[in-house]
């Protein structure tokens, strides 16, 4: 489901409207923002146990909670690039991160998710987002990966699991998108064979509750794409009183000239 919101938009008189353009690399900033500056995991770092789990946007959700700068293609495993469904080379990868009360822990990830309980919080990317707030995971990992292991122990135990994912990976259903097919059902794949696990327990935030969580405003995705550089751009219609759209705006404006996400390197590269 989507992260609920809670907007201020009785006073229809005051509504006014923009439109804003974010493209990827802007959108995964955003997301990052918003997710650190939730109150749960606000606490949960500080109070209790964080886990952020490998993934490019959570590169930046892991420099926003705690200052750690790290580069996004090394704080990934499976990723796409160069048209390709790749990983990271094992030798550059960095490892996901986990926290106890502010303090970084090097217990292995199936471990530490063990010790899981109420105030806790996951923060786990995805590939895919529908327009009823289920997320999509590809997994290349043939018994489950992350996604695996957090659906077997977080989900199952009601641990929070809040699923940053950008609007440009909008699909028409996540349940139509993940059946019928598997890593052995594959005659081919280019890249790597995986399949999309559907995530329904998650609290998804696309750029319309990030934004609806920093500004106050409603979002409604109207379109999509750019060239130039703006490819995978999507355009947003604002709404909400011009104090908070004004926020919003800022906000976005702040974000613009965030650089993309380069990889000199992966597990396929030639």
């Amino acid at each position: 489901m989507f992260y609920p919101l809670n907007l201020d938009l009785a006073d229809k008189t005051r509504i006014v409207q923009g439109l804003v353009v974010l493209t990827p690399a802007e959108s995964k900033r955003l997301l990052a923002k918003a997710v650190a500056g939730l109150p749960e995991v606000q606490w949960a770092y500080k109070n209790a146990k964080l886990v952020v789990t490998n993934g490019t946007t959570n590169a930046r959700v892991l420099e926003e909670v705690t200052g750690e700068k790290v580069a996004p293609y090394r704080f990934s495993i499976g990723m796409v690039t160069d048209g390709l469904l790749t990983m990271s080379a094992k030798e550059d990868r960095d490892p996901a991160r986990f926290f106890v009360k502010g303090v970084g822990s090097d217990m292995e990830s199936r471990e530490f998710l063990k010790t899981l309980e109420k105030g806790d919080v996951v923060i786990k990317g995805g590939n895919a987002v529908d327009q009823d707030g289920n997320a999509g995971v590809l997994v290349g990992n043939e018994t489950g990966g992350t996604i695996g292991a957090l659906l077997g122990i977080a989900c199952v135990r009601g641990i929070p699991m809040i699923m940053p994912v950008g609007l440009e990976k909008l699909v028409p259903s996540i349940h139509e998108a993940a059946t019928g097919w598997g890593q052995l059902t594959l005659a081919y794949s280019m890249g790597m064979p995986c399949w999309l696990t559907p995530v329904s327990t998650g609290l998804v935030i696309t750029e319309i509750e990030a934004l609806g969580l920093l500004a106050g405003v409603r979002g409604r995705l109207v379109a999509s794409g750019g060239v130039g550089g703006s490819e995978g751009a999507i355009v947003l219609l604002l709404e909400g009183y011009k104090e908070n759209l004004d926020k919003a705006v800022a906000t976005v404006e702040a974000l613009k000239g965030e650089p993309m996400i380069e990889v000199p390197r992966h597990h396929l590269s030639k």
